[in-house]
């Protein structure tokens, strides 16, 4: 497994798309500090920014390069070595180098420029987007061999997760105002691990009193370090169930 892992690993780091990647991360992150005086400020334009483009990219990058190794899948099944290990090594592969590349492009300038506990919640905020992103693609790529479908399939969640979440979530309290919904949409945000990861680097830039009651929920509930574990292990699930899945299917599908 680790000649696949360490093969896909350095076949996407020298991918243009992936260079490209990491330099916008790079030029925006540096952009945003040096423009803002305010370092808080900074954040919040930058966890915005991130928390739109990471699930983008992986997502969608993800799964064009499941689709493209197609052929190196195929000679791999063709020697003595268990579907298993193809399909977690390259998987591995994927969401290390774009680890790698959030890393560089984000975690660096994040470090230099702040270095405080919420930019390491940031950083691992994002390492855990593009985990849960990546399993998501496989799982994508994993259920068609038609490749325009599995990518239109990636798109649309993250459309799901980036914009109609959000929109039926502020539907949902239009209609249910005049009720206690605090709990319940601590329970949904379980739901959505972009708006997870939001609310967890929120909450360490201490603004949950700007979020009225339910950021005092919040704060109470996922603001200390129990909560914390919670919300990693929830993430964690985001990250697993969807590659047990895919690994699943691919284990079962006619190649």
């Amino acid at each position: 497994m680790l000649k696949i892992i360490k093969y896909v690993l350095l076949d996407i780091i020298r991918s243009r798309t992936v260079i490209g990647y990491t330099l916008f991360l790079l030029l925006t992150s540096w952009g945003i500090f040096l423009l803002d005086d305010s370092t808080s400020k900074s954040l919040i334009s930058l966890v915005n920014i991130i928390l739109v483009v990471l699930p983008l990219v992986s997502i969608i990058f993800s799964t064009i390069h499941f689709y493209n190794s197609y052929e190196f899948i195929e000679l791999m099944l063709a020697q003595p070595v268990k579907r298993a290990t193809i399909f977690t090594g390259s998987y591995i592969g994927a969401a290390l180098a774009l680890c790698l590349a959030y890393l560089v492009g984000a975690g660096i300038p994040l470090m230099i420029f702040d270095g405080s506990a919420t930019a390491v919640t940031m950083i691992a905020s994002g390492l855990m987007i593009t985990l849960v992103f990546v399993s998501l693609a496989y799982l994508a790529a994993s259920l068609t061999r038609d490749k325009a479908k599995g990518t239109g399939i990636a798109i649309l969640t993250w459309f799901f997760f980036a914009v109609i979440y959000d929109a039926l979530l502020l539907l949902l309290l239009f209609l249910f105002a005049d009720y206690p919904v605090e709990n319940f949409l601590l329970g949904i945000t379980f739901l959505n691990p972009v708006d997870l990861a939001r609310l967890m680097v929120l909450l360490k830039m201490d603004v949950a009193a700007l979020m009225g009651m339910t950021g005092a929920v919040y704060s109470e509930l996922l603001g200390s370090l129990k909560g914390m574990l919670v919300a990693g292990l929830v993430s964690l699930v985001w990250v697993v169930w969807p590659f047990l899945l895919s690994l699943r299917i691919f284990n079962k599908k006619d190649i």
